[in-house]
C-alpha cells in the first residue's frame, strides 16, 4: 500500500492515515460524475448534493482524495487568479471568506490565518511591477513591522489571502461530502471521457453530466494532452522555529509572502512554527510527462533553500525536514476558466497555474449552478465557457516552455547583478505565456 503521508509536510501533518475508499467495483449510472478527487471536484460535490440532494453523484479519483496539487500546495487561499480577467477580482475576494465560512459549517480545522499576502521588493529592479500590481505600498519601515526579511526595500500588501493546511482542508472536504451522500470511489483510474460515460479501468460510469476536475493530471486522459501541460512546483519546510526566532522574523498574522523575482517563491508561517516555502524553476518533461521522480530535484530544493536562508537568515541552521513537490494545470493563454458543453454534458474547471486554493471553490461553486442551469452572478462571470487553445504539438511545447523559464531565470540574474529591470526579457515572458 501506498505510504501517502511521505508526500509532503502537508500529507505527515494531517492526522489522517490515508486508507484509501473502495475502488469502483464494476459499472454504474448517476446524475453527475466528477473525475477528480482534488478541491475543485469536491467543492463541486459539496455544492451540488446541498443544492439538490436527490442527485446521484460520485467522484472518481486515481489514487486517494487530496493526492494531487489540492493536497500539496503552498496553502495560500487568496484573490490572485493567474492572469488578470476583469470581472472577476470581487467574486475572487469574496471566495477567500467564503472557503472559511464553508470549512467552519463542515467542522474542517485547516489552521486559517486570514493575514494578507506581502509581495516584497528585495532589489530595486522589482519595485516597478510590484507597485503597479500592489492595493496597498509598504515602505521599509512599514514591511518590517511585519516580516524583518533581508533587503527588504518595501513591499505591495493585499489583506485578501488566508494561510492555510491544504491537505487538512481537502481531507476534511472529502468527508464532508461523503456525508452529504456523495459517493467516491479512489484507485480508480479514468482513461477516456466521452458524452455521458467515464472509462475506468474498474468499470464504467454513466451519467447525465460528466465534469472534468482534473487539473495537472489532465494530460493523463485520452484526447487532452494539449488542453493543460503539468508544470512542476516544488516546496521545502523548515524545523518548527522557537518562540524568540519567530519574534525576530514576524509574519505574526501568518502573512504569506513572495517577492518581485520572475521565477516565483511563495512561502508561509504554518501554524506550528514552520515555515513553508517554494518556488518554480523545475523542467518542463517531454510529452507533458507526469512521474513520482519528478517530484523530487536536488538542485531546486538546492535553490530553494538557499534562497531562504538569504531571504531570512534568522532562521540560522534550523533544518529542512521536508522536500516535496507536484504538477500545476497550465492552459495556453494562463487563464482559468469553467464550462459546460450542453450538446455533450462534458464540463470541466480548471487552468489554476498554482493558484487554486481559492479559486477551486469558485469553480465548485460555479459548476453547481451550471449543471442546474441556474442563471446566476456566477454563472455570469467571465471565466465561464472560456476555451483556450491547445497547446502546441511536441517538440515545439517542450522547447517553448523551456525557454521561457530559461528566460524568467536570465532576467531574474541579470537584474540581480544590474539592480535594473530586464524589460527586454519580461516582454519576451509576457509574449510567450500570452497565448501566441
Amino acid at each position: 500500500m501506498t505510504d501517502y503521508r511521505g508526500l509532503s509536510y502537508w500529507h505527515d501533518s494531517c492526522n489522517d492515515e490515508f486508507v484509501p475508499r473502495p475502488s469502483l467495483a464494476g459499472d454504474t449510472q448517476v446524475d453527475v460524475a466528477i473525475v477528480g478527487g482534488g478541491l475543485t471536484g469536491l467543492w463541486t460535490a459539496r455544492y451540488l448534493a446541498d443544492a439538490d440532494p436527490s442527485l446521484r453523484i460520485v467522484v472518481i479519483e486515481a489514487e486517494i482524495c487530496g493526492f494531487g496539487a489540492s493536497g500539496r500546495n503552498g496553502g495560500w487561499c487568496s484573490a490572485l487568479l493567474p492572469t488578470e480577467t476583469a470581472g472577476m477580482h470581487p467574486a475572487m475576494v469574496a471566495t477567500v471568506d467564503e472557503v472559511a465560512r464553508a470549512a467552519t459549517e463542515d467542522g474542517i480545522g485547516c489552521d486559517y490565518a486570514k493575514g494578507g499576502t506581502l509581495t516584497l521588493v528585495t532589489n530595486p529592479a522589482h519595485e516597478r511591477r510590484v507597485r503597479a500590481q500592489a492595493e496597498v505600498w509598504l515602505d521599509a519601515d512599514e514591511t518590517r513591522q511585519r516580516f524583518v526579511a533581508s533587503g527588504a526595500l518595501g513591499a505591495g500588501f493585499t489583506p485578501d489571502c488566508a494561510a492555510i493546511h491544504p491537505a487538512k482542508l481537502v481531507r476534511g472536504l472529502a468527508g464532508a461530502v461523503e456525508r452529504r451522500g456523495v459517493r467516491i470511489f479512489e484507485g480508480t483510474r479514468a482513461h477516456e471521457l466521452t458524452s455521458g460515460r467515464i472509462d475506468t479501468e474498474h468499470g464504467n460510469v454513466r451519467a447525465d453530466i460528466v465534469l472534468r476536475c482534473t487539473e495537472g493530471y489532465t494530460p493523463t486522459l485520452a484526447g487532452e494532452q494539449r488542453t493543460l501541460v503539468p508544470l512542476y512546483s516544488l516546496m521545502i519546510a523548515t524545523e518548527p522555529l522557537s518562540d524568540d526566532v519567530w519574534e525576530r522574523i514576524g509574519l505574526r498574522n501568518r502573512e504569506t509572502f513572495t517577492d518581485g523575482r520572475h521565477l516565483i517563491i511563495y512561502g508561509q508561517r504554518t501554524a506550528d512554527g514552520r515555515f513553508a516555502f517554494g518556488g518554480r524553476g523545475a523542467p518542463y518533461h517531454f510529452g507533458s510527462a507526469i512521474k513520482r521522480s519528478f517530484d523530487m530535484d536536488d538542485r531546486v530544493f538546492t535553490e530553494l533553500e538557499s534562497v531562504l536562508r538569504r531571504l531570512v537568515p534568522q532562521i540560522g541552521t534550523a533544518r529542512i525536514t521536508h522536500r516535496w513537490g507536484g504538477a500545476l494545470g497550465v492552459p495556453r493563454d494562463w487563464q482559468a476558466s469553467v464550462g459546460i458543453d450542453r450538446a455533450t454534458g462534458l464540463g470541466w474547471a480548471g487552468g489554476y497555474v498554482g493558484d487554486g486554493v481559492s479559486t477551486t471553490n469558485l469553480a465548485g461553486r460555479t459548476l453547481a449552478d451550471l449543471v442546474l442551469r441556474r442563471d446566476t452572478d456566477l454563472t455570469r462571470l467571465p471565466w465561464v465557457d472560456h476555451k483556450s487553445r491547445p497547446w502546441e504539438p511536441e517538440p515545439l511545447r517542450w522547447a517553448g516552455i523551456n525557454l521561457g523559464r530559461q528566460i524568467a531565470a536570465g532576467a531574474d540574474r541579470s537584474e540581480a547583478r544590474t539592480q535594473h529591470e530586464d524589460r527586454w526579457r519580461t516582454s519576451a515572458m509576457s509574449w510567450l505565456t500570452s497565448g501566441h
